[in-house]
């Protein structure tokens, strides 16, 4: 009778040890691979982002043209409500002064840029080949100016939408890698205006085993009468493990119209509840 009640406990102790196993392994975080986000062309959310992930990102920067400059600011919400699925909602400001004080210039008003919606989803991890691809979509409601808005015109310009693609590579342990690419097209009812443009966004990176990293994202984008390509040297610091410091440096390849331009962003990334 002791040996069949020792066997019986034995069996029991096995039963749980192997379901617990199985409950361990069915709790297994899905596999991540960490690349280098761009700070300027930034993504909805990391790749293969995980379920309760978020982040805040404030950020502000100076753009030079012609005859007037440009100050931008923002705020960003990102968020994963699911295993790499990775949402945003964005809000740009832009606020212009002219260089010169000519009557005869034409000055953009003031305004929110408007209102962006994105989704991005992760479709393929690869550990062997260092690789992850997603696919996602971004809205934009776009607004009239502060002027504007005070003289009757209602908030709402026009919208764009941009479908993309996203692939990113690691090679060895610091060197990273990633494109980006979408076409672009923007409405403006009220003024019949259509228009299609096309991005492809590359960068590398080299990144220490801190997180900090220094490297350069080239943006490319141009349509049927327009091009314009902008190299911008950047680098992220880590200052703890929740916070970090983005600087961005814009260098257009066309002087003629357009000049230098700087960005710093702040990146929150609260701690997760366990």
């Amino acid at each position: 009778m002791k040996q069949i009640l020792i066997s019986i406990f034995l069996l029991a102790v096995l039963n749980l040890s192997a379901f617990a196993q199985k409950d361990s392994s069915a709790k297994k975080l899905p596999l991540k691979i960490r690349h280098a986000e761009p700070l300027y062309m930034d993504l909805i959310r990391d790749l293969g982002a995980r379920k309760g992930e978020k982040e805040w990102n404030v950020g502000y920067g100076i753009e030079g043209h012609k005859d007037y400059t440009i100050n931008h600011s923002f705020v960003e919400y990102e968020f994963s409500p699911l295993n790499r699925l990775g949402l945003e909602v964005e809000i740009p400001f832009a606020f212009y002064r002219g260089v010169q004080s000519s009557e005869n210039i034409e000055i953009p008003r003031n305004r929110i840029e408007g209102l962006k919606l994105a989704a991005q989803y992760t479709f393929f991890v690869s550990e062997k080949h260092q690789m992850s691809m997603a696919g996602g979509y971004m809205h934009e409601f776009r607004t009239h100016s502060f002027y504007s808005i005070d003289h009757g015109r209602g908030m709402l310009k026009g919208n764009s939408v941009t479908p993309f693609f996203i692939v990113a590579r690691k090679f060895g342990k610091h060197i990273n890698t990633m494109l980006y690419t979408g076409p672009e097209w923007e409405f403006v009812p009220e003024e019949s205006k259509r228009s299609l443009y096309y991005q492809v966004n590359a960068s590398m990176h080299y990144v220490l085993a801190s997180g900090n990293f220094v490297g350069v994202e080239v943006n490319d984008e141009f349509s049927a009468a327009t091009h314009q390509m902008v190299f911008r040297p950047q680098m992220k610091l880590i200052l703890n493990p929740n916070l970090a410091l983005g600087l961005v440096t814009g260098i257009p390849t066309n002087f003629r119209t357009d000049g230098m331009s700087f960005m710093a962003r702040i990146i929150f990334e609260p701690r997760s509840k366990k």
